[in-house]
């Protein structure tokens, strides 16, 4: 059960501005990729472009993204020419790979560079750019999996300040079936939608913020 934050459509386009927005910042400003990353990260342009806002995801160009996130987050840069090279470089990748992985199993920005760093992306380019993106996918799976290994189950229930059967009591799930869904030994994603919306309720969150990555 896949939710994304916008259609399918924009994809393409948005893996493009963010592959254009890095190489620019780092390729043409000069920049740390790690500083950019960051600064993307916490600027509200990234939550936005997560989200699909069209004005981010397709209506304006990697540079002009880039300028945003740096004015927004008050980095100093000596501004260039919006450059976009037909030949594109490990940091136009980096860019274009994590704009998709976002896409695809709908973290924030900040959750995936605190795992996976912007340069340590970059670092990636040599073994994955000539493979399906789905191989870069998984790697990032691996590392997003040993940094958040609580299920979004566990975590919503617990910022609740609930015990597994005090959420099985207010729900009505089963107590058994919810530590199987802690467990990972039962797989959440392929649960009724009936089961979900009852979770949900009970933990005050939406259906979709109980879907595994």
């Amino acid at each position: 059960m896949a939710i994304h934050a916008y259609d399918e459509d924009y994809l393409s386009g948005a893996q493009r501005i963010l592959g254009d927005a890095v190489d620019f910042a780092v390729m043409s400003l000069g920049l740390d990729p790690d500083a950019f990353g960051m600064a993307f990260a916490v600027s509200d342009v990234s939550k936005q472009f997560a989200a699909g806002n069209p004005k981010y995801v397709a209506g304006m160009n990697g540079p002009e993204l880039a300028r945003m996130v740096l004015k927004q987050t008050h980095m100093s840069f000596a501004d260039s020419e919006d450059i976009m090279y037909l030949d594109k470089s490990p940091e136009y990748w980096a860019g274009w790979a994590l704009a998709f992985y976002q896409w695809y199993r709908d973290y924030s920005f900040m959750e995936i560079l605190k795992v996976i760093s912007l340069e340590k992306i970059i670092s990636l380019y040599p073994v994955y750019h000539e493979m399906d993106i789905l191989k870069f996918a998984e790697y990032m799976d691996k590392a997003m999996k040993n940094a958040y290994p609580k299920t979004k189950l566990r975590m919503h229930r617990e910022n609740c300040g609930l015990s597994q059967s005090e959420l099985a009591s207010l729900s009505g799930v089963p107590l058994r079936q919810i530590q199987l869904f802690e467990q990972r030994q039962r797989d959440i994603n392929k649960t009724s939608a009936e089961t979900l919306l009852k979770l949900s309720k009970a933990l005050c969150c939406n259906m979709e913020n109980l879907i595994e990555r």
